[in-house]
């Protein structure tokens, strides 16, 4: 049993990432799957899809997306903020800039998971759960 699935979601990409493959398949979760959603919005990831499975949790592929030239990751970092054992909570007026705004803070509100620059424009604090640039 994981203490913290959303670090061990995290770790996976990173992982897959570091190694070149193509395809990462991760054990799904609604905020799981929220985070892969923004993750494809803003352009880290190339495509995703939610399969279910027989025990009904589901899984998660994620196919990550790579620079055609350099062949590098998109995702150069994906950091874990809040953890289970520390929360971090910021309020609608002191979301971190992320790499001078090249990157996003993710961030579970009462309005869902959305990233820090959406969070504030709509005037709601929450948990910071990861940066990702």
């Amino acid at each position: 049993m994981f203490t913290d699935p959303i670090a061990d979601y995290l770790t996976r990409i990173r992982n897959a990432s570091a190694a070149g493959h193509m395809v990462v398949d991760i054990p799904a979760s609604k905020l799981k799957k929220e985070i892969t959603k923004i993750l494809y919005d803003q352009g880290f990831i190339l495509s995703y899809k939610f399969e279910e499975t027989d025990n009904h949790q589901g899984n998660i592929k994620i196919a990550l997306k790579y620079n055609k030239m350099t062949k590098e990751p998109v995702i150069k970092k994906i950091q874990r903020i809040s953890t289970p054992g520390l929360r971090k909570y910021a309020s609608a007026e002191s979301y971190p800039r992320i790499l001078n705004g090249l990157g996003i803070s993710i961030v579970s509100t009462s309005k869902g998971v959305m990233t820090g620059k959406q969070a504030s424009l709509q005037h709601v604090g929450g948990e910071l759960l990861c940066y990702v640039y």
